[in-house]
């Protein structure tokens, strides 16, 4: 006998008390055609790692000096001084304005693609 979608054996819509189909009698089971392992699987030498590509694609660090802004900063690391906000996003954990950096502090400058000839230089003009 084969059965209409949402119907039952008498060939009328199967319902609940609520109105909607009632699917409380429906079984389900899986076989396979593939023969059984023996024993269970031996997972005891299975091993995982995880590493991630941040450190190869070029993060740096960098050390406020006195008299250095993010404009500034941004400008000698990626030749653009309006980057700074790449550098002030990177470091939220530590800055809450981009005004109040200090002498001393060490900032994460994200890598990213530069348009100048490529050399970093300190905001100070020393080259790195």
């Amino acid at each position: 006998m084969s059965l209409k979608p949402g119907a039952n054996a008498s060939g009328t819509p199967a319902k609940s008390g609520t109105g909607k189909p009632d699917f409380s009698n429906v079984r389900s089971g899986v076989s396979s055609t593939e023969a059984p392992a023996e024993g269970r699987p031996d997972f005891s030498n299975v091993q995982s790692s995880v590493s991630s590509t941040e450190a190869v694609i070029g993060d740096t660090q960098y050390t406020v000096r006195e008299g250095d802004t993010l404009s500034h900063i941004a400008r000698a690391q990626y030749g653009k001084a309006s980057e700074w906000r790449r550098i002030f996003d990177a470091n939220r954990d530590t800055l809450d304005d981009p005004d109040r950096i200090q002498p001393g502090q060490t900032l994460k400058i994200p890598a990213a693609a530069r348009e100048d000839d490529g050399t970093t230089t300190s905001p100070h003009g020393d080259k790195q």
